[in-house]
């Protein structure tokens, strides 16, 4: 299960054009597409005569026309034109859904429509500061249940053993990080800190230490599905821990957005920002590159682990004490879950009586 009530994103910005695209969303067949004026449009992937996916047609003047029998249907969900006919029938409309296009990226809201505040769609600044973040960004489809993804990005102990030749290093220093918590209003936000540890190699790849470095990684997530991270290294003994001083060293910024396809299926937005040798344009492509092979090898052992649950279940697992930020984004989301399955008391006496 997942929430409904909530912002989800559906596309980058940039990969929505004229051209539909069908997309599954929660469970919910949805057609993307911008309209002849370029606004981001979602409506449910079926038209309402005969039930044809309205992603097999095409963008026109007057909106998405059916590639089965013609009608137009206007971004709002209206029919606004039958082929042969002078006025569409008035129940003809399909289901729209808000959408909101900032910072790059293409947010959608599944749930009741009334509910839907664009103000509660993630900030995320960076990805339009090119200068100072200059950056690449991707979309996985992965087979496994959207919160075994934030499971891996909630519980980083599994780095020195998944991404001991990227981006992990050491699997040593990353179950003895000091790590401190802060629950949220939507969320958690968390640091760990490496100190007098080896730089992992993505880092020596991207600049030169003296040695050893005092490296963090800075996460904040916000329900339902959005991770955002801060993540950097400089050398150990200039006082990044005890006097915040970071300046130079390696930096990164990665944008994490996990949406739920199906139950047992997601689609993984990711970004990778280059915060070192911003001017080099090499730079960027050879994070982007680095960055690419770590998710792979989280895309890989997440199936897998999604198939041996579905086939054994979740009977009998443990939790150790690094899940501890994990457990409250499972909280979070319960509750999420829980706030949409009651249903509000009806007033007045009951007519059945």
């Amino acid at each position: 299960m997942f929430p409904m009530n909530a912002w989800y994103v559906a596309s980058w910005a940039d990969d929505l054009c004229a051209q539909p695209i069908a997309r599954r969303i929660c469970n919910e067949p949805i057609v993307l597409y911008r309209d002849s004026q370029g606004r981001a449009s979602a409506l449910v992937d079926r038209c309402c005569h005969r039930g044809a996916p309205l992603s097999a047609g095409r963008v026109t003047g007057e909106g998405l026309e059916c590639g089965y029998h013609g009608l137009v249907f206007a971004r709002d969900g209206e029919c606004v034109r039958v082929p042969g006919q002078d006025r569409p029938p008035k129940t003809a409309r399909v289901r729209s859904y808000p959408l909101v296009e900032k910072d790059g990226l293409v947010w959608i809201w599944p749930g009741d429509t009334a509910a839907a505040d664009p103000e509660q769609v993630v900030d995320y600044p960076y990805h339009a500061d090119r200068a100072r973040w200059p950056h690449k960004h991707d979309v996985y489809a992965i087979r496994a249940n959207y919160m075994l993804l934030i499971d891996n990005l909630m519980d980083l102990t599994h780095l020195g053993y998944v991404h001991g030749g990227t981006i992990g290093g050491d699997p040593k220093t990353h179950v003895e990080a000091k790590m401190e918590s802060t629950p949220t209003e939507r969320g958690l936000k968390f640091t760990r800190w490496m100190l007098d540890s080896r730089p992992p190699p993505t880092y020596t790849k991207a600049v030169q230490f003296a040695g050893k470095v005092d490296r963090w990684q800075e996460f904040e997530y916000v329900a339902p599905g959005a991770v955002l991270q801060w993540s950097g290294a400089v050398d150990a003994g200039l006082g990044a821990y005890e006097r915040g001083h970071r300046d130079g060293g390696f930096h990164l910024r990665l944008f994490h957005a996990v949406t739920p396809e199906t139950d047992s299926s997601c689609f993984y937005f990711w970004s990778a920002a280059n915060g070192y040798r911003q001017d080099e344009p090499a730079a960027t492509e050879q994070l982007f590159a680095e960055i690419s092979a770590a998710f792979a090898q989280d895309k890989a052992i997440v199936e897998l682990q999604q198939e041996r649950l579905a086939e054994l279940g979740e009977d009998g697992l443990v939790n150790l004490k690094a899940d501890g930020a994990r457990l409250h984004m499972r909280r979070v989301v319960a509750g999420m879950i829980e706030a949409e399955s009651i249903k509000p008391e009806s007033g007045g006496a009951d007519e059945s009586a």
